[in-house]
């Protein structure tokens, strides 16, 4: 672990808003990280990631940078590129990293690569999109813009009356779709902060799909996160041992979380690998540390301790 407080006489800059679908999560994040630093005595400045924004941080003179960007050109290693350029410490994973895991289909091959299961797949981009058949694993699927998050795009597809709808939604994201085979069952969320893995939290979408879509996210009393999860053992000290294995893999840095589907049979299914995560006082992340003894505030000067750039 870094030494604690290894910024406090420095100035931060939080690096929020962004031009991304994931706009408004990623103001919430940014406000809440701020915040926190400020209640431990950091000096502190916000930065909306849009407009002038080269500008806005030569003026802000900071001396390192907390990444508190969601989605495309902030957590895809856009603006890692930029601050390793300008010599700025950053936190969370680097240029390659990033980019690899902002990609469903490449994180899903690295990992697998390292023995970290995942569920059948086909990619559509190109001239493959102009007529495309469903993939020989048939339905149920999930259809997925390739590079998106917050669920941005994604259907679950049930039969063949529903294919050329969902493909048309995620293409309005990203020119490469990935489809998945559906894994029923439960879904599960592993977070990940500087090589520690903290404990699972199970989410349980309380609509009448049962999918967990973007609405399910950030609508107050749609989904249910469940901690600790009431499952056996084995199966969390597997999801646990993946994750690491995944985090290594990817080269993921700071804080990171890893999803997964977890089928009737107890096996375990990788979705994605988020280098970002939220990071208001309810999300995720902060949830399974709060449940390991970690306050919110601490997290937060966890995650900066680390802040560096990648060689």
């Amino acid at each position: 672990m870094s030494e604690t407080g290894r910024f406090r006489e420095k100035t931060v800059g939080v690096f929020l808003g962004g031009e991304s679908s994931e706009r408004e999560v990623s103001l919430r994040t940014g406000f809440a990280i701020a915040e926190a630093l400020r209640r431990k005595n950091y000096a502190v400045v916000e930065i909306d990631i849009r407009g002038d924004w080269l500008r806005a941080i030569r003026e802000a003179n900071i001396d390192v940078a907390f990444i508190a960007l969601h989605g495309r050109l902030g957590e895809d290693g856009c603006i890692q590129g930029a601050l390793e350029l300008a010599r700025v410490p950053y936190t969370g994973s680097g240029v390659a990293a990033s980019a690899v895991s902002m990609s469903k289909v490449l994180a899903k091959r690295v990992v697998a690569a390292v023995g970290v299961p995942c569920a059948p797949d086909a990619v559509f981009e190109g001239d493959a999109l102009a007529s495309p058949a469903p993939p020989a694993f048939g339905f149920p699927l999930v259809v997925k813009p390739d590079r998106e998050g917050s669920t941005v795009g994604v259907s679950v597809v049930r039969d063949i009356e529903g294919w050329s709808g969902a493909l048309a939604e995620a293409r309005k994201y990203d020119s490469r779709v990935l489809v998945e085979g559906y894994v029923p069952g439960r879904e599960i969320t592993v977070g990940i902060v500087n090589g520690r893995v903290l404990p699972t939290i199970e989410i349980v979408p309380t609509s009448g799909s049962g999918f967990y879509d973007y609405r399910s996210k950030y609508t107050a009393g749609q989904t249910e996160y469940v901690i600790p999860v009431p499952m056996d053992r084995d199966i969390l000290v597997r999801a646990a041992e993946f994750t690491r294995a995944a985090a290594a893999a990817l080269s993921l840095r700071g804080a990171a979380r890893v999803d997964y589907r977890v089928d009737p049979a107890g096996n375990l299914f990788f979705l994605e690998a988020n280098t970002i995560p939220g990071m208001t006082e309810t999300s995720l992340l902060p949830k399974a540390a709060r449940f390991d003894g970690v306050s919110f505030e601490d997290l937060v000067e966890e995650i900066l301790d680390d802040a560096g750039l990648h060689k």
